[in-house]
């Protein structure tokens, strides 16, 4: 269980920045985090399209379970592989572990599960961006239970 939840490449580590002294990382983030939530809405529901045909259109009664499944899929899978789905990437935002990791696979599917939680309990999702909107860190519910942090990604350019 401990590998699931291992530090990845050294070079991506890099301390959280303080909310306080390096603002800039957390400019706009909670108006970018809902317009990815928007464009990840988007791509999940394209993704369900795609799949509607090859079950010869008999997941369209339970297409609520499909969206519910492909979307939990793809945001675990793009969480692992970049620490960002396609929307936080199209928006410049990342999450980060508490030491400034990226997630791992792990991390990523207990992030996508806290959030997949949250979604479905209106008072949880509620508190969630209330947290988001007024937390140094932005930090929504599922953030605030493992640590993690959505932060503007670090130029790469220097």
């Amino acid at each position: 269980m401990r590998a699931l939840f291992a530090q990845s490449k050294v070079q991506d580590i890099m301390p959280l920045p303080d909310p306080h002294s390096q603002p800039e990382f957390y400019d706009s983030v909670p108006m970018k985090r809902l317009l990815a939530w928007a464009v990840d809405a988007v791509v999940t529901g394209i993704a369900c399209l795609i799949i509607l045909p090859f079950t010869l259109f008999t997941a369209i009664f339970i297409l609520p379970l499909l969206f519910l499944v492909v979307g939990f899929m793809y945001r675990t899978v793009t969480l692992a592989n970049g620490s960002a789905t396609w929307g936080m990437r199209l928006f410049a935002i990342e999450l980060r572990l508490p030491d400034g990791a990226p997630l791992t696979l792990g991390t990523a599917f207990a992030h996508t599960l806290g959030y997949t939680i949250s979604c479905a309990m209106a008072p949880l999702q509620l508190i969630s961006m209330v947290l988001m909107a007024t937390t140094a860190r932005g930090q929504g519910l599922t953030d605030q239970v493992l640590g993690t942090v959505m932060i503007n990604r670090r130029s790469t350019s220097m």
